[in-house]
């Protein structure tokens, strides 16, 4: 049953993507190759400073073995397909598409080399090739994203607002699997305690302020890489809580989603007031 669940889970990912396809055209595919200082910024934010966050929170606030693997997990597991969902209505939509593209991209690369690096804290059970990374991204972004942009260009009805429906009623059902994940396991989380939700809280809240820092002078684009940082790859998580032994990583890798939600939601809310006003002051 968890694993259908599970699968269920990535494959709403990958309709979740081709529904930001639907929405997106060819050039916002290179907007951060234009911007190089923004594209080392998000980078290093992303791949660098917040998986040595989650190092810094484990030596300062001690936690089980399991909370441990499952912070890294969620750590390393950067690339953020889902951005666009959460960033509706922000003024660098190019930016956010390029992003999404950019670090799914990277996660072939980099997911491997932290999981190399980490080895000793998974006890070498967890083991990926670049190779097992890149079919992940192959299925969850690059093969839907590219479907949802032919679509596109081939269906008149294919549009902005059939997007936006696509994203919105497959993010309620994958916010409804997780839930029914949880509820399985309940147990895991009892057993994690408070000192996980509390050392996922920070770490989330560590990398929404990491993405705000470098997002550089524009306010949008410092929004689009805060919770970029915050977002982690769901597909990249699943598939290396799956290579290690019994459910209780994965059930807290599932967790995150809720975690993020409640930590980021009032952030981005502030950010999209703050970005309406800006546009308004500019019309007026």
């Amino acid at each position: 049953m968890s694993d259908n669940l599970l699968l269920m889970l990535r494959a709403l990912v990958a309709v979740m993507v081709m529904a930001i396809g639907m929405g997106s055209t060819p050039a916002d595919l290179v907007e951060l190759l234009r911007r190089p200082k923004l594209l080392i910024r998000s980078v290093v934010a992303m791949y660098l400073l917040v998986p040595l966050l989650a190092l810094v929170l484990m030596a300062v606030h001690p936690v089980s073995i399991a909370v441990e693997v499952s912070l890294l997990v969620i750590a390393i597991s950067a690339g953020a397909p889902l951005l666009p969902k959460k960033l509706m209505g922000l003024d660098n939509e190019a930016y956010v598409f390029s992003l999404v593209v950019t670090s799914s991209l990277l996660a072939v690369v980099t997911v491997p080399a932290w999981l190399a690096v980490l080895k000793a804290a998974f006890g070498g059970a967890a083991v990926l090739s670049s190779g097992d990374v890149a079919r992940v991204v192959a299925s969850t972004v690059l093969v839907p994203l590219l479907l949802g942009m032919v679509l596109r260009w081939l269906v008149p009805f294919v549009n902005d607002r059939l997007s936006d429906l696509v994203l919105r009623a497959a993010g309620v059902v994958l916010t409804l699997l997780g839930v029914v994940l949880l509820g399985m396991h309940w147990r895991f989380l009892i057993e994690a305690g408070w000192s996980f939700l509390l050392a996922l809280g920070l770490l989330i809240t560590g990398a929404l302020a990491i993405g705000h820092w470098l997002g550089g002078p524009e306010d949008d684009d410092r929004t689009a890489l805060a919770v970029a940082c915050a977002t982690r790859h769901l597909g990249i998580a699943v598939l290396v809580a799956a290579s290690l032994p019994g459910p209780r990583v994965m059930v807290l890798v599932v967790a995150y989603l809720v975690v993020s939600a409640v930590v980021s939601v009032p952030y981005l809310s502030y950010r999209r007031r703050r970005s309406s006003r800006r546009l308004e002051r500019a019309a007026a």
